[in-house]
């Protein structure tokens, strides 16, 4: 009976080990997968996850954390990115370098190629989360930024300056630094006017940018144009109001248009390069009766002549010039 007992007892104490074991074998491990599966399963959707931004009419998928922006083309976009303070990871050279009006955004960024001709293995290599390229693209080109990555096309146009810097923020999570730049903006603006509209009631002013030699007029919805009459309301001279594009004007349209204030903005190169320039375009005796040069109220490159004119960027620091030079 002993033996009996005893083997009974062996064999219960046997199959509760047994059921033990397989308790801990399995709960620990069950649970432990579940818990890397939970993560796998959360973390692939945040991978993958997008947004949807809608600009100047058309909406955009986006990855729902932007963090690695490209600029190519885009001159706007670059000086959003530095009013904004964005740091995109690739953007537009000059010659091969950041021209120092950008330097502030550019930290981190590598070059990928100049305006016109876009590194199309170098913004590979940088595998870009956006690329922001220019309305001003051909269609060859953008067809091979949107097979790299999702491609906005920036405008060039100055009244969709507004726009562009709201583009720049909602890819960047900045909304609200935006916002606070364009409430102060119009607040600046609207002081100018109460200076200024009394005092050029009578006066014609105009904007020309000197290239390659030539002079250059635009709509007046384009360069600092916006600003001169879209948010002052100065009058529009008869040579902005033909222009549909960029357009050439000769010495003696400019003496026709006969501005009582004119800003010219002229190209750095060659060290006092822009100076003589200037001092060629005042001693043509054809200039010489023009009210702007008569009476002292040419100013040149009151901004960085890189400068677009209509970001809002351009538009901060050019009202804030101009009210320093007119209102002085």
């Amino acid at each position: 009976m002993n033996k009996k007992f005893l083997s009974i007892f062996i064999s219960i104490v046997f199959f509760i080990m047994l059921a033990a074991c397989g308790q801990n074998s399995d709960s620990p491990e069950k649970d432990e997968n579940k818990v890397e599966a939970g993560e796998e399963e959360t973390a692939a959707p945040e991978e993958n996850a997008t947004q949807t931004i809608e600009y100047l009419g058309e909406e955009y998928t986006v990855p729902a954390n932007v963090e690695r922006i490209i600029i190519t083309g885009a001159m706007e976009a670059m000086e959003d990115a530095v009013l904004l303070e964005v740091n995109p990871v690739g953007a537009v050279t000059v010659a091969g370098e950041f021209p120092e009006v950008y330097s502030s955004a550019m930290g981190n960024a590598e070059s990928i190629g100049e305006k016109q001709e876009p590194n199309f293995e170098k913004i590979l290599e940088l595998q870009p989360d956006v690329i922001l390229g220019t309305t001003k693209f051909p269609e060859e080109v953008i067809e091979k930024l949107e097979k790299i990555a999702p491609t906005i096309l920036v405008s060039h146009i100055s009244s969709d300056g507004e726009a562009n810097l709201q583009l720049m923020a909602a890819l960047a999570g900045k909304e609200e630094q935006a916002d606070q730049i364009l409430t102060e903006y119009q607040e600046n603006v609207e002081a100018a006017k109460s200076t200024l509209t009394e005092q050029l009631a009578d006066e014609k002013a105009a904007a020309v940018r000197i290239r390659g030699g030539e002079m250059f007029v635009y709509p007046e919805d384009v360069f600092f144009n916006t600003v001169l009459y879209g948010e002052l309301g100065l009058e529009v001279p008869e040579e902005v109001q033909k222009a549909e594009a960029q357009e050439a004007i000769s010495v003696e349209q400019l003496a026709d248009m006969n501005p009582d204030y004119l800003f010219l903005q002229i190209p750095e190169g060659a060290d006092g390069e822009s100076s003589q320039i200037y001092e060629d375009i005042q001693a043509n005796p054809i200039l010489q009766n023009v009210e702007a040069f008569k009476n002292d109220h040419v100013y040149v490159n009151v901004v960085d002549p890189l400068l677009e004119g209509g970001p809002i960027y351009s538009r901060v620091l050019f009202l804030e010039q101009l009210r320093n030079k007119i209102e002085e």
